[in-house]
């Protein structure tokens, strides 16, 4: 039987190896604060290129700054590496693999499922594990851990120990990163809790303690089907108010002076990222196993699906009010990132409406000043062009789809033909700007 106070007792003098298994959005920002920290951090990662370039101290994550990076791979707290063996180096294991959904919004845990393989054929006694990737409740303890156990022939509580602390990232906030971020810890077991408050105490200012993973693996569905739930809500609104010939915005002004009661959700032309579009999807797919109906997350699923046709439909109508046709249009999209100022395309609803755009005939251009090249679902490759004044002016609609914040908006205005303003980037609508 494995000890754990002498885990603790490693943790706590930084003599422990961490081992994080996925160096993407969440992983490489872990590691790094955790090897600025002076805890020695093994990262794995499949492709070789990413493992060459953090080897190189060459960041390819918004979210890390340069110099940190360089900093603990030249200090030599952090190494990257593709040889999952060396994972029997490592006392601690911290899994950040891809969570996505497959076409029929069914989870694909074959990352989580590999990623448990490969540690329990090498690891040994004494060993905590923590699931970071996003998944729906039950996981680390019917999926996790039987694979753990048969891999290893370890016994949980006996050699080794779990726990599900979910990963809470919100790229391109400065404010709140991986350090000052609360996190919510839940360890299978008291033992499993101590290691794991111990662990991350070593890096995370503030941590929150839950009674088990199940509810460390609800609390982040919660928080992100809060957010798709009212996204979807205010997108519906604003749709309505358009009909109607009410401005959204200004409703949401005004509702937002109330000092209780209240939140403002703002429109816009879907939800991006790989959290709110993906994760209430999750719970749903558990909630049959129970006979459980999450009509409230359907619905607002359904909302957020449509938006993107939605908003070629306006865009449509747009051409159509200044007597043109779709088909044949050159339609320039700022902005193809999900949200502004950062380098992150995934789930992005602009990636979508250009598929639509483009099945209708339009010709499609797009600017993204950190978003270089994209591929859509529908196999379509785009590059992004210069923002020049010829561009504005040949486009036969410029579409505002992320309104990163060098955008010079006015200018826009003033060049472009016809505008159609998806993130409220202008004040007020006219013959030029048509708004959400």
């Amino acid at each position: 039987m494995a000890d754990y106070k002498k885990l603790i007792n490693k943790i706590e003098k930084n003599e422990a190896l961490v081992g994080v298994l996925g160096l993407g959005y969440v992983g490489l920002p872990l590691a790094v604060l955790f090897a600025r920290k002076g805890v020695h951090v093994l990262g794995f990662e499949k492709s070789e290129k990413k493992t060459e370039m953090v080897n190189s101290a060459q960041n390819y994550i918004g979210d890390v700054e340069d110099h940190e990076l360089a900093q603990v791979i030249e200090s030599g707290f952090l190494t990257a590496t593709t040889d999952f063996s060396r994972i029997a180096e490592c006392q601690a294991i911290i899994i950040c693999v891809p969570t996505p959904l497959d076409k029929f919004k069914k989870p694909d845990m074959s990352y989580i499922e590999r990623a448990c393989q490969e540690i329990g054929r090498v690891m040994k006694p004494g060993t905590f594990i923590s699931l970071e990737s996003t998944t729906y409740p039950t996981t680390t303890e019917e999926f996790m851990l039987p694979i753990l156990e048969k891999e290893s022939g370890l016994k949980h509580g006996d050699d080794f120990w779990v726990c599900y602390s979910p990963e809470r990232v919100d790229p391109g906030n400065r404010e709140f990163k991986t350090e000052n971020t609360p996190k919510v810890v839940g360890g299978l077991g008291d033992e499993a809790q101590e290691i794991a408050m111990a662990l991350y105490s070593r890096a995370i200012a503030q941590l929150h303690a839950v009674s088990n993973p199940r509810i460390a693996e609800m609390v982040k569905i919660l928080e992100n089907t809060y957010r798709l739930v009212n996204i979807s809500l205010i997108n519906e609104m604003a749709l309505l108010s358009g009909k109607m010939g009410i401005n959204i915005w200004e409703v949401i002004e005004a509702a937002n002076t109330k000092p209780y009661g209240f939140q403002a959700f703002y429109p816009g032309p879907g939800i991006g990222g790989h959290c709110i579009p993906l994760d209430p999807f999750y719970l749903e797919y558990i909630a049959k196993n129970f006979n459980f109906d999450l009509t409230m997350i359907h619905t607002a699923g359904h909302i957020d699906n449509l938006m993107p046709h939605r908003m070629t439909i306006k865009i449509n109508t747009a051409l159509n009010r200044h007597k043109k046709a779709i088909n044949g249009s050159t339609v320039l999209f700022l902005g193809v990132a999900y949200k502004p100022n950062i380098s992150d395309e995934r789930e992005s609803p602009a990636l979508k409406i250009m598929d639509e755009v483009a099945k209708k005939g339009g010709l499609v251009q797009y600017h993204d000043p950190f978003v270089p090249e994209v591929h859509t679902d529908e196999g379509n490759r785009y590059e992004s062009m210069p923002l020049s004044d010829e561009i504005l002016k040949e486009a036969d609609c410029v579409v505002v789809t992320t309104n990163h914040s060098g955008f010079d908006i006015p200018e826009i205005i003033e060049r472009a033909n016809l505008v159609v303003d998806l993130r409220n980037a202008v004040p007020t609508a006219s013959d030029k700007v048509y708004k959400l």
